[in-house]
């Protein structure tokens, strides 16, 4: 007989389930099962990359949620009794069923969030199609009507879910050893015979071996704030939360008429699969009433022609009006061709009406800066052509990326401008987007310690032997001689060491993205759940998830050194009123000096102790030396800086074993630098 898990907690029931999302299909292969379903609490965190596992390791992905239902209306914000928050397992069939959890999934955090994320049984019955209902765990509606005694309450119920979902509802029977399943069980199977709705056998998995139990134990203690020394968490009180195997679930449902196969005859109705790699750009209307291309051609055409007339372009020998010329009408024919016109044009609109609202934007930074095209039409301040940036870097036909420019705002009026794009293209189609922290190692081994009724100073001590250099492991500090001694000789702290490893990185709570806003050409819940962070709408995924579903994710990046700049210009035209920082020639000699006599602070970059000194060591003279230094001092080129300043102090020419290189090499030093390099 075949069966499957249907009702499974991921790691992204956050600092509750223990399953982590990579080792969910590896299991449910290793048990012969042929599919498995997720079905976290309130959220969908984790969908995109359960799927892609499964898909990875051929396991049918099915696609669901453990929703908490309201007992009234999902706005009514009071506790209520016995129903309060009760639990409902909702599994997706096909791509009108995701459309539909994932409104009700949203709706439960922008209007019904009240102690949990909560739908309501208005919301379950406008959106109940493409999805099959399971009746919950113990915390269900149904099971706790069962434990107060309340029989008709529960058959009441079962019929009202039984009239939504016909033939895709299902009452759920477990048995985790503990007495009120063995009620709960006998409850619905004689709802099932009266009501002659069919059961379904499922294990709650909050771990996927049983020997995880007392892991997950700690990582709710962590939730609760709670320690282990005081008992098991409620409702965990056994070592059976686990992912059990077939036979495991026929011994302990065998006297339950079809309960274990009708898992498998849900996941034959369960056929979902995610949409990856269309871009699906939002929307722009051209004032002109042109198209997106003929409107962005037309721009960059007035902005060659202003730009020449304002002096800001300057050909001479190595750059000429052609190359200009040739360069746009290239890059132009790119963006096109890729289908980025309306990107462009949506990214001008938002950076020029900040700057005509005085919001104060950056010059542009990252590989953006490379287009001529962005130059143009006011998106960077920065000339490609004259700076010898690669376009390519930023969108090349041969390797197909999603476009990112990466924009930055006076980090006080950064919410004007994301407040601008939700107005222009409606709050319901732009959203920021959510992030993760984790447990990282040291925070892994403080929180554990503390669950587990550690000292501080014992956590403490072990916490200290790991680095907090970002990327470092337990397992890598492991290497360490006195952590591998204390380790290996110390008991206790072997199972601190041993119990935060086994919970390292996986996440701990959802934020919101610093820079991340998406916007949709449809609206968000077509395609992305919601979540809600503090003021903020959030998208449940994340933007790496978001770019792989073909949505375009724009950064507004927050930065203080725009911020204390237009401060300082204030103060500055109070004295001089026409003055404006772009008006500073980008030679001016007095700048370089204060640079080479390090008085870098507030510096963008540069005011860290190891730039500033290399700074000094440099004495920059030009703009084009203050972007070498840059690009020097980050891991790889960074081992050239003493190579590099010798070079430039000897000022000798340099010897190359290829005399090509001489092209390439010389305005570096003869080092390489630039990743065009």
């Amino acid at each position: 007989m075949d069966f499957v898990h249907l009702h499974l907690h991921s790691e992204y029931s956050l600092l509750d389930g223990a399953c982590r999302i990579s080792d969910i299909p590896k299991a449910a292969k290793e048990m012969g099962h042929k599919a498995v379903a997720i079905t976290d609490h309130g959220a969908l965190y984790g969908i995109v990359d359960f799927y892609k596992a499964c898909k990875k390791e051929g396991v049918k992905p099915i696609i669901g949620c453990e929703v908490y239902l309201a007992e009234g209306s999902r706005f009514k914000k009071e506790k209520t009794a016995p129903f309060f928050n009760t639990h409902l397992i909702l599994l997706v069939k096909n791509e009108t069923g995701y459309k539909n959890l994932i409104r009700m999934v949203s709706s439960s955090f922008i209007d019904g969030f009240y102690n949990k994320p909560r739908i309501d049984m208005e919301l379950l019955e406008r959106y109940c199609e493409g999805l099959v209902c399971l009746s919950g765990c113990l915390a269900g509606r149904i099971p706790q009507a069962i434990l107060h005694g309340d029989f008709q309450e529960a058959e009441n119920f079962a019929l009202r879910l039984k009239n939504l979902f016909g033939e895709d509802f299902y009452l759920e029977i477990q048995d985790h050893g503990i007495e009120d399943d063995k009620r709960v069980c006998e409850g619905i199977r004689a709802l099932s015979e009266k009501l002659e709705i069919p059961m379904v056998a499922t294990n709650d998995v909050h771990y996927i071996k049983k020997s995880d139990a007392d892991k997950q134990a700690i990582l709710l203690c962590i939730q609760t704030n709670n320690v282990i020394t005081d008992g098991r968490p409620i409702g965990f009180e056994t070592d059976e939360f686990y992912y059990k195997s077939t036979e495991e679930m026929e011994e302990l449902f065998a006297d339950y008429k079809d309960a274990v196969s009708n898992t498998a005859a849900i996941a034959e109705k369960c056929n979902f699969d995610f949409e990856f790699g269309k871009t699906k750009l939002p929307g722009f209307v051209p004032p002109d009433g042109t198209s997106p291309r003929d409107y962005l051609k037309r721009l960059a055409e007035e902005g060659l022609r202003d730009k020449i007339e304002k002096g800001f372009i300057k050909f001479d020998d190595k750059h000429t009006y052609d190359e200009y010329k040739s360069r746009m009408i290239y890059e132009l024919l790119i963006i096109s061709k890729m289908g980025y016109d309306r990107y462009f044009l949506i990214v001008s609109d938002f950076v020029n009406y900040s700057r005509d609202h005085g919001i104060t934007v950056g010059p542009g930074r990252g590989s953006g800066a490379g287009s001529l095209v962005a130059y143009l039409i006011g998106i960077t301040e920065i000339d490609s052509v004259k700076y010898d940036l690669l376009f390519e870097r930023f969108l090349n036909q041969e390797r197909v990326s999603m476009p990112d420019f990466d924009i930055d705002f006076s980090d006080v009026r950064r919410d004007e401008a994301i407040q601008y794009v939700t107005e222009k293209y409606g709050d319901d189609h732009v959203s920021q987007i959510i992030t993760f922290g984790t447990l990282a190692a040291r925070a892994a081994v403080r929180d554990v310690g503390r669950a587990m009724g550690m000292s501080y100073n014992d956590t403490d001590r072990i916490a200290k032997l790991i680095s907090g250099r970002p990327g470092t492991t337990i397992k890598s500090a492991l290497e360490q001689k006195e952590l591998k001694e204390i380790y290996d000789n110390e008991p206790d702290m072997r199972s601190l060491i041993d119990t935060a490893m086994a919970l390292e990185g996986m996440p701990r709570h959802a934020s919101r993205h610093a820079a991340g806003v998406v916007i949709t050409d449809e609206p968000l819940v077509s395609y992305v759940p919601l979540a809600v962070h503090g003021d903020a709408v959030v998208t449940q995924f994340d933007m790496d998830t978001i770019a792989e579903l073909g949505l375009l994710k724009f950064d507004f990046l927050g930065l203080r050194f725009l911020t204390i700049i237009s401060d300082a210009e204030r103060e500055i035209r109070k004295r001089e009123p026409d003055f404006a920082i772009n008006k500073i020639p980008l030679d001016c000699k007095e700048a370089f000096d204060l640079l080479a006599a390090g008085k870098t602070d507030g510096a963008f970059q540069l005011e860290s102790a190891g730039m500033t000194r290399m700074l000094m060591n440099m004495k920059p003279e030009s703009i084009e030396d203050i972007m070498l230094a840059i690009a020097l001092y980050r891991p790889g080129p960074m081992d050239s800086i003493p190579k590099y300043l010798e070079n430039r102090r000897s000022g000798k020419k340099i010897e190359y074993s290829i005399p090509v290189l001489a092209e390439v090499l010389d305005s570096t030093c003869g080092c390489i630098v630039y990743q065009e390099q």
